[in-house]
């Protein structure tokens, strides 16, 4: 008989990336396709001998990828939105050209700021409901970084998906998988996470109120004192 022990993070980790290998497994193998719902959080559990818990870890960190997306009520399904472009395209460009971090910064920026202000302007009642229960989200999930980065991943997917251009939607879906895939090795050392939360709503108004303006200057104000947030997360050790 052996004792119960503590569940160390390494672990919780491991079954997590298990979640998110299956489903990719499934995906290649032509057994999931776009539109398609995925078993529920106790069948998945149990046919890879993790917990619900560890389930759901890796169903967020499918949905911040773009690869799954969450009904409420529904269940989970794979992603039949824009364009899936995939995180390759931009790192293997960043290491092929040496992109340096000042202009992946200036890229997000001017991407970002256009997508929030035609969101003003075009965003329907639907797509700003995801907008706001990403706000919600983010200030419910203050104290858990990893959790609190997947819910700021969906904001910015959530605002794109109401920008009404399917191109600069799908260049987002790219943008926000490469910027999950970075900021996951440091969000653990955040300083700022309400104030960050705070920011977002403030962009979640402004669209709400179609006002174009003040919804690219909130943004632009986030961005920036984002871009400060990440340099002091990131020891000189990694900028190296």
């Amino acid at each position: 008989m052996t004792s119960a022990r503590l569940v160390e993070p390494h672990e919780v980790t491991s079954a997590r990336d298990r979640v998110v290998e299956h489903v990719r497994r499934l995906i290649e193998d032509g057994r999931l396709g776009r539109g398609d719902r995925l078993p529920g959080e106790r069948d998945l559990a149990q046919e890879l001998g993790v917990s619900r818990p560890s389930v759901r870890s890796g169903l967020e960190a499918l949905e911040a990828m773009g690869v799954v997306v969450s009904r409420r009520g529904a269940g989970t399904f794979i992603a039949d939105g824009p364009p899936d472009l995939g995180t390759e395209p931009l790192s293997l460009l960043a290491s092929l050209h040496r992109l340096s971090a000042s202009e992946m910064f200036e890229a997000r920026l001017v991407l970002e700021v256009g997508v929030a202000g035609l969101a003003a302007r075009h965003a329907t009642p639907d797509q700003l409901a995801a907008v706001a229960d990403a706000v919600t989200e983010m200030f419910a999930s203050l104290e858990d970084p990893q959790a609190y980065l997947v819910h700021d991943v969906r904001f910015h997917r959530a605002v794109a998906a109401g920008c009404g251009n399917r191109v600069l939607a799908a260049l987002m879906e790219m943008v926000s998988a490469q910027f999950y895939e970075l900021r996951k090795q440091t969000i653990g050392r955040a300083r700022d996470l309400k104030e960050s939360a705070e920011m977002h709503r403030r962009i979640y108004r402004a669209i709400r109120a179609h006002d174009h303006e003040a919804a690219q200057a909130a943004m632009t104000e986030h961005l920036l004192a984002a871009r400060h947030a990440q340099t002091l997360e990131t020891p000189e050790r990694d900028t190296e």
